[in-house]
């Protein structure tokens, strides 16, 4: 791996805070949009509440979004789009999606393959849709602190789309 990509790489390995609190989680997902390489994936799971689209606005924040009022859930719009100095974020939510076809009616293809920066809130309605290379985040409850969460990784820390 290259210089360039090990403080990514930390970020998403031993530098991933294990069960943090909200201002932990939002420091680290700025850390994290700020050395995030490009193009990259990132899908976000979690239950309701888990803190996904805070997580999301966080990413966003370190990427260089300026309207960070404009990053929400994008549960009823599906797509929202978010300007920033490197290039535009693409914040897709598909849980109310049922079915392939509606996902190819939101030109789900070209998303994937031409956003800058995709995060994906309920990726398992893409399944098998998504390259292998995407950073995947899972936000759980910490049943002992219910101020904190779990942050599960899993990457390819190979580099991203070419």
């Amino acid at each position: 791996m290259d210089d360039k990509a090990s403080p990514f790489a930390h970020l998403l390995g031993r530098g991933a805070p294990r069960a943090p609190d909200l201002e932990t989680l939002e420091a680290w997902g700025r850390a994290v949009g700020a050395a995030l390489p490009r193009p990259a994936i990132i899908t976000l799971e979690g239950d309701l509440g888990a803190g996904k689209t805070t997580l999301a606005r966080a990413i966003c924040a370190g990427i260089g979004v300026e309207n960070l009022a404009a990053v929400t859930s994008p549960t009823f719009s599906l797509v929202q789009h978010y300007e920033a100095p490197n290039g535009p974020v693409v914040h897709v939510d598909l849980y109310r999606l049922r079915s392939e076809a509606e996902l190819e009616q939101l030109g789900w293809d070209e998303l994937v393959a031409t956003s800058p920066v995709l995060l994906v809130e309920w990726p398992d309605r893409a399944a098998g849709t998504l390259p292998p290379d995407v950073i995947a985040l899972t936000l759980t409850h910490d049943v002992e602190h219910p101020d904190r969460r779990v942050l599960r990784i899993r990457a390819a820390l190979e580099p991203l789309r070419s």
